[in-house]
């Protein structure tokens, strides 16, 4: 996972807080978009992602200020990239086309749990349902 890890981390390294608010912008339709992964390799990663949707859009709204801007920079990367249908392994290969949207989200919540913990705590959620496994 250091692969994709460094690939995260690059890729958070391009999130301004412009780019930041532009995602916001989008993130009702996308958290639509999110509910309907049906993905039974990958059985948390509608709910990873409603939850970093949701920590970025309290964040960047000033509703929580609390998690720090590289988390939410990384969390924002990871929204972009599992809206987006080609990556490093395309959405429509079977089976595995999600298996790289789900690596970089549980980069993010590996890297950033105890700013995230605290946050789904603040929001009343089990961070255990949300879980970093796959």
């Amino acid at each position: 996972m250091p692969e994709i890890v460094e690939f995260l981390n690059r890729g958070a390294a391009s999130i301004t807080p412009a780019i930041a608010d532009k995602v916001v912008r989008a993130l009702p339709q996308w958290k639509l978009e999110f509910t309907q992964i049906y993905e039974p390799l990958f059985p948390h990663l509608g709910t990873q992602l409603d939850f970093l949707a949701n920590a970025v859009e309290d964040c960047m709204e000033g509703v929580y200020r609390e998690i720090p801007f590289y988390a939410v920079a990384q969390a924002t990367f990871a929204l972009l990239y599992a809206h987006k249908k080609v990556g490093i392994i395309p959405d429509a290969v079977l089976n595995l086309g999600r298996a790289d949207d789900s690596s970089v989200v549980r980069g993010v919540l590996i890297q950033n749990e105890k700013a995230f913990a605290i946050y789904a705590a603040s929001q009343d959620i089990e961070w255990n349902k949300v879980t970093s496994q796959p």
